[in-house]
């Protein structure tokens, strides 16, 4: 792969180290304290994946933005065509040991239990209000679907939204004890600021809900709502005489997952990625299309390795099944990221 050093951030941050160094005084232990701080701030800010350990995951991912973002190289990509997409469970915050969308189900299924005195006797809310997942597992998709349904619909989009903001500023997730907010990858959060900062327009396609992500992916990720690609559910208008609302319904719309993803970036984005980091076998799909792009593309797996930290999974497990995807990036040469030795922390609260 080629690479261009990008002087035009590094440079002016070397002569402003270099002209306090020369300026600074022998007898002086002030000056040399503030020498010292200049120095390491101008390190930092040269280093634009902090939390990546050195290696050749992170030489790759920079070599590849030097090289499309320089006007000489053969390679580059105009800002109009630098569309970065990225999966969001398992590649932008965790999903251990279930989707958090289905925490938000669950606990909508357990408010609501008050309206609903039947459920104590039906699956599969039976199996939640009993907080029994043996017996949630049994329902299959069937069951997933019908919480779904039930929590997500019934409602206006307004109402929808101001559920999930609640919850996602007050729920915290059963075993880390930790807001599902803190929960993101801190490594990713430095990617899709550094890859903003080189004028990428940056994505996220995912198989959770377009409107469970859109109220609070600004705030975490810098990614505003119009750049949010998910699944959904059908929707209706509804003048509601004189005040206008859309109102969601107990159907679905479209699943952004596995095909869907190639057939909502083109529906919604209108344009290959030349950037798609995924985590899974249903992120395979995206990452080939963006392959398929005709400028120089770059396709990222995050690899979850690290049983400490996080969790270790891949070809066999129940959420985040990466198996097809795993052997097919090792064929084609696609970077993988090790989350153990790759990332020197996880979480932002490691820091």
């Amino acid at each position: 792969m080629k690479t261009h050093k990008n002087h035009f951030f590094i440079l002016p941050l070397l002569f402003i180290s270099l002209f306090f160094t020369g300026c600074k005084s022998n007898t002086d232990p002030k000056t040399d304290e503030s020498v010292i701080e200049i120095t390491e701030s101008s390190e930092n800010a040269m280093d634009p994946l902090p939390s990546w350990n050195d290696g050749a995951t992170k030489e790759a991912i920079i070599s590849y933005v030097q090289d499309v973002t320089n006007i000489n190289s053969p390679n580059f990509i105009d800002v109009n065509d630098r569309i970065a997409t990225f999966d969001n469970d398992g590649t932008l915050w965790s999903e251990q040991p279930v989707y958090f969308q289905f925490f938000f189900a669950i606990d909508r299924v357990k408010s609501l239990a008050a309206d609903h005195p039947e459920w104590k006797n039906e699956q599969p809310f039976k199996a939640v209000l009993e907080n029994n997942m043996e017996d949630l597992k049994k329902q299959g998709m069937k069951g997933l679907i019908e919480i779904i349904m039930t929590t997500h619909a019934g409602m206006t989009t307004d109402e929808f939204e101001a559920i999930v903001k609640n919850w996602i500023t007050t729920a915290e997730h059963p075993v880390k004890k930790r807001k599902f907010t803190e929960m993101v990858f801190q490594p990713m959060l430095e990617l899709l600021e550094y890859l903003r900062a080189n004028e990428f327009k940056t994505f996220i396609v995912s198989g959770g809900g377009i409107e469970f992500m859109r109220p609070w992916t600004e705030q975490v990720y810098g990614i505003p709502k119009d750049q949010v690609v998910g699944s959904s559910i059908q929707t209706e208008y509804d003048y509601n005489n004189g005040n206008p609302v859309i109102k969601r319904l107990a159907k679905i719309d479209f699943i952004d997952d596995k095909e869907g993803k190639p057939i909502g970036i083109n529906r919604f984005i209108g344009k290959k990625p030349v950037f798609a980091a995924g985590n899974s076998d249903g992120d395979l799909q995206m990452l080939r299309w963006t392959d398929a792009n005709e400028h120089k593309s770059f396709q990222l797996y995050i690899h979850h390795t690290d049983s400490i930290r996080e969790w270790a999974y891949d070809r066999k497990s129940h959420i985040g099944t990466f198996d097809k995807g795993l052997d097919e990036a090792q064929e084609k040469g696609w970077t993988l990221v090790d989350m153990e030795r790759d990332w020197k922390v996880v979480y932002p609260f490691e820091l």
